[in-house]
């Protein structure tokens, strides 16, 4: 006797899931490319969108913000990576709907149901982790970076240490050389990216934590547990995925870790849900007490 919890009508050979793999993916593809052609009239409006958080730093510092183009192409290739990039971000929702639909028929409808809030989360949360990206990482960091600039400039009289040119004794030589940012476009699109990246990717620990916890795959005192564990692993994530220097490691350590800890509250609540809902069928084994029997 069949149920609603039944699984879907999945008995067409492999030739037909094939198949059906193949359109899904002809489908993302398309979306895809659709939405790189759709970005790339607007690539410019949204480097400038994204070069903000360095304008608004070099303006703090009393510095035009200009960015320079190594090679004759590279205007170019700025262009193309801000395109492939929006393609994806704009194409993401169909590509995720051709995933959702490939996935569906395999599944209890109990598990579809658990599963589409998750599909729902995953874009918010990188959303939430790309904006803090921007607005807070950003300029932080180049705040830093930026700080070790030294302007030079002619001083005047003895006690400033200036050196006269013997040519023309009006003029005189800077003792302190210039050390000013002259960032190419390119590279700084690249680490723009990589930092947006890298949070929006990160900000679906508690995602994924929460979906292995609600499958009963990891347990709130497992994650307790592995904490120090836990923290290695970040460290090495952040080292990874953030430009090489102390000061990004730390801020997407310090922006992880608390994700881990909510992902445990997270799969606390719900381990406790479960809990009573097998209390109140009577199907609740306390494992304490059957290691202890």
């Amino acid at each position: 006797m069949t149920t609603q919890d039944d699984i879907e009508d999945s008995s067409a050979p492999l030739v037909e899931h094939l198949a059906e793999l193949r359109n899904r993916l002809m489908w993302s593809a398309a979306a895809f490319v659709v939405a790189m052609f759709t970005v790339y009239p607007f690539a410019m409006q949204v480097f400038n969108f994204l070069s903000q958080p360095i304008c608004k730093v070099l303006a703090g510092m009393g510095q035009n913000c200009q960015l320079v183009l190594i090679s004759p192409q590279e205007g170019f290739f700025v262009a193309i990576n801000i395109s492939l990039f929006g393609g994806l971000v704009l194409a993401f929702p169909v590509i995720a709907y051709q995933l959702w639909r490939f996935v569906a028929p395999g599944l209890y409808r109990s598990e579809q149901s658990a599963l589409l809030p998750f599909l729902i989360a995953s874009p918010v949360m990188f959303f939430f982790g790309a904006a803090f990206a921007y607005f807070v990482v950003l300029p932080m960091a180049f705040n830093f970076f930026l700080g070790f600039q030294q302007f030079g400039s002619a001083a005047s009289g003895a006690a400033s240490g200036a050196v006269a040119d013997a040519a023309d004794p009006l003029k005189q030589v800077a003792s302190v050389p210039g050390i000013v940012f002259q960032g190419s476009a390119q590279e700084y699109l690249g680490v723009t990216m990589k930092f947006i990246l890298a949070f929006g990717l990160c900000f679906q620990l508690p995602v994924l934590l929460v979906l292995l916890g609600k499958a009963g795959l990891i347990g709130s005192k497992g994650l307790s547990a592995m904490r120090k564990y836990a923290v290695v692993a970040i460290l090495i994530l952040a080292a990874v995925a953030t430009p090489p220097d102390v000061i990004s490691q730390i801020i997407l350590f310090s922006a992880i870790y608390p994700l881990y800890e909510v992902s445990i509250f997270l799969i606390r609540r719900i381990e406790k849900t479960r809990e009573a809902k097998m209390r109140a069928e009577g199907t609740w084994v306390d494992e304490d007490e059957e290691d202890a029997a």
